[in-house]
């Protein structure tokens, strides 16, 4: 089988799909595409992917797209090793822990990245483009982006990933050693670039109360998929903005999870 996969080097989407690749040990062929030039709305890659987003994952001409059922995909087509526990409990519990990327923690941490640091790598020229093309109401979204922290939106979001961290704590207190019990499972390749996107915007401090998630992510790290899927793809050009953005919001940050 020949796999191609569209993808990014930052997207917390296409991370979880290298991420599963890894583990599989399973060779492609990677298409980069770059997010900020706007290579997903290329006409080719909306016949593939019509939502013009990354992942797409293409196997021998069959097309899939959407992370979580992506690395379902691979795991069904590629069982060794496998990423689903064996028994039906601990596939329940995996999937509650992937529907729930989709549900509410994919576009919270969208709205953090982007308060936070993300906005901040629009030129003038490209704030005044969005300004003069994009529909009202993406205009609108971008200019609540550009207020950091003070985004209407920004609260609902930090809380939501400060829930997905408390959820975590309680798995592993309950189940551990991963997400679903005693097996690694997609479910931990899905939330690691979700930690690991936090940790990038020194927001580590949400982990204080957590200390089973501490040490999740540190076995995460640890693992050489996560270097081979993660690590070598960090981009140096986001990650000294996300560090110095990060530090500086991180006091209301701090506050305002204190005070919900």
């Amino acid at each position: 089988m020949a796999l191609t996969l569209y993808h990014n080097d930052m997207s917390v989407c296409a991370q979880k799909v290298r991420m599963a690749l890894a583990e599989k040990r399973l060779a492609y062929e990677g298409r980069h595409l770059n997010l900020r030039r706007g290579d997903q709305t290329d006409p080719a890659y909306l016949k593939l992917n019509p939502n013009g987003v990354v992942p797409t994952l293409v196997d021998d001409g069959f097309v899939v797209i959407e992370s979580i059922v992506i690395n379902e995909y691979l795991d069904d087509a590629f069982p060794e090793p496998p990423l689903k526990p064996k028994d039906a409990a601990g596939r329940a519990r995996m999937r509650w822990f992937t529907k729930h990327v989709d549900a509410g923690i994919f576009p919270a941490t969208g709205v953090v990245s982007m308060s936070i640091a993300f906005h901040h790598q629009y030129t003038p020229e490209a704030v005044e483009e969005i300004a003069r093309t994009r529909p009202p109401a993406w205009r609108r979204r971008f200019e609540q982006l550009q207020k950091g922290v003070d985004n209407p939106a920004f609260p609902d979001a930090i809380a939501r990933l400060d829930k997905m961290l408390g959820d975590m704590e309680k798995a592993l207190a309950e189940g551990g050693p991963w997400l679903a019990g005693a097996t690694y499972s997609l479910a931990d390749v899905a939330y690691a670039p979700y930690v690991t996107r936090l940790d990038q915007l020194k927001f580590g401090g949400m982990l204080d109360r957590r200390p089973r998630v501490a040490d999740w992510y540190e076995r995460i790290r640890a693992r050489p998929a996560y270097q081979e899927a993660l690590a070598k793809w960090f981009n140096e050009k986001y990650l000294p903005l996300m560090d110095e953005k990060g530090r500086a919001a991180w006091p209301r940050v701090k506050a305002m999870l204190a005070a919900a």
